[in-house]
């Protein structure tokens, strides 16, 4: 299979600016890559190579991120939603598959339940349904606490198991607890931290619960065991109310993916299939 990798324009869709990547593998599944909280397609290099080595994949920025435009909010769910459809349609793609990580995860319901019949399957990562199906963790409350104190929550959640005692233990996972926290104080523009915050708040708002039933194509619910951004109840829910979809659990936190050896290889598993 023959990669080729190019940088398209940036389309104008919705009234913004969306900066997009598409990695071309040849008579490859299309594929729509949906980022997290934060998250830009610089900032997620490795992911996005990873997944466009066996896909035709598109991925980009999310409004108010990296190098898509910041428009005033507020944001909503169903705009993500809105903005992925139409990009999609941009680039000519009637149907794909889609895989979403974490906050892209609740984008990529929103996108499922209003757009069922684009979707061929479904992979949902690390991710919550909101409403009584549990949501995830409200990161937009941690703005407001002082830089130390909000490292040591990003630490507990991200794992539920890094507790001092245990990190003093495992010197791999302090390592990696110490990059995520380094990654997570980085000090930032002030139009950057405002684009964050409109998507925090947006996601705090998420909620697709009563419209999952909705969703028919095959879908993976992939799940960390100790996550505490988006616990396992919450992936739990999300399968029950999905017909047919599978429920895959890994041994790690919110970055099961980078944990557990078998995850990642298991998700483009999924998605290749049919």
């Amino acid at each position: 299979m023959q990669l080729r990798c190019s940088a398209v324009p940036t389309a104008h869709l919705n009234g913004i600016d969306v900066y997009y990547e598409r990695s071309e593998a040849a008579d490859a599944p299309r594929l729509l890559f949906l980022n997290g909280s934060g998250a830009t397609l610089a900032g997620s290099e490795p992911m996005v190579k990873a997944f466009g080595k066996s896909f035709d994949l598109l991925a980009h920025d999310q409004r108010g991120l990296g190098l898509t435009s910041i428009p005033d909010g507020p944001y909503t769910m169903a705009d993500y939603a809105a903005d992925a459809a139409a990009l999609a349609e941009h680039i000519g793609w009637k149907t794909y598959r889609v895989v979403g990580v974490s906050f892209g995860g609740m984008v990529a319901q929103e996108l499922a339940v209003t757009f069922p019949e684009r979707i061929e399957r479904l992979a949902l990562v690390c991710t919550s349904p909101g409403g009584a199906g549990g949501s995830s963790y409200p990161l937009h409350t941690l703005a407001a606490l002082p830089a130390s104190e909000r490292a040591a929550i990003g630490v507990q959640i991200l794992d539920q198991r890094f507790t001092p005692a245990w990190l003093a233990e495992h010197p791999n996972d302090r390592a990696f607890a110490e990059i995520m926290r380094q990654r997570g104080g980085t000090d930032k523009p002030a139009d950057v931290l405002r684009g964050e915050s409109l998507q925090l708040q947006a996601r705090s708002s998420h909620d697709v619960w009563d419209r999952l039933a909705t969703i028919a194509c095959p879908t993976l619910v992939a799940s960390g065991r100790y996550d505490g951004i988006a616990p396992l109840a919450n992936g739990e829910a999300i399968a029950s109310r999905i017909t047919g979809a599978q429920l895959n659990v890994y041994e790690g936190g919110h970055a099961f993916f980078v944990q557990d050896r078998d995850a990642f290889p298991d998700i483009l598993e999924f998605l290749g299939a049919g």
